[in-house]
């Protein structure tokens, strides 16, 4: 029983001791509140404030994002009409051009089937022409060789001078 007090009497702390354990304990809070926590507490509230910065930083680069991307969206879309416009006008430009092309070829073609035309006509003609002057000369040549083989005699002479004579007696 005595190894129990004695071990009791070790377990129950004495006046003193819990006395400057108390003492001790404050002045320990004391000097870590004014050297310890505040730098921490202060570091914590820096920390939690560039959190805040970087998320707010975040969020603001977030929506300078959203509205790159929505004025992306929006100069894509003018880019496409402004593409498409483009094209219509060049298609129509193309057709145009063709258009024009063909006019100009069938007025081409027109002018030189016209010339054609005039000019065929013109030498027809011509050839008409040479045609009825040549006819002409080889009749007179006929008539001049027929003329001389029947008038070769003076009688055959006479003979044509009184039918002429008669004929215009008649008219």
């Amino acid at each position: 029983m005595n190894s129990l007090i004695i071990f009791a009497s070790l377990i129950e702390p004495a006046i003193g001791l819990i006395f400057w354990t108390t003492i001790t304990f404050i002045l320990l809070l004391v000097i870590l509140g004014k050297f310890a926590w505040k730098p921490i507490l202060n570091a914590i509230k820096t920390r939690e404030k560039g959190i805040e910065s970087a998320l707010a930083s975040a969020e603001s680069a977030l929506k300078d994002m959203r509205e790159l991307k929505s004025n992306n969206e929006k100069i894509l879309a003018e880019a496409r009409v402004e593409r498409d416009n483009l094209l219509k006008e060049a298609r129509d430009m193309k057709d145009a051009l063709i258009v024009e092309a063909k006019a100009k070829a069938q007025a081409d073609a027109d002018r030189i089937l016209l010339s054609a035309r005039e000019q065929i006509t013109t030498e027809k003609n011509a050839a008409v022409a040479e045609l009825k002057s040549q006819v002409a000369t080889l009749s007179i040549e006929i008539a001049e060789k027929i003329l001389r083989s029947e008038l070769s005699s003076d009688e055959k002479q006479k003979a044509l001078v009184n039918n002429l004579m008669k004929d215009v007696n008649l008219n």
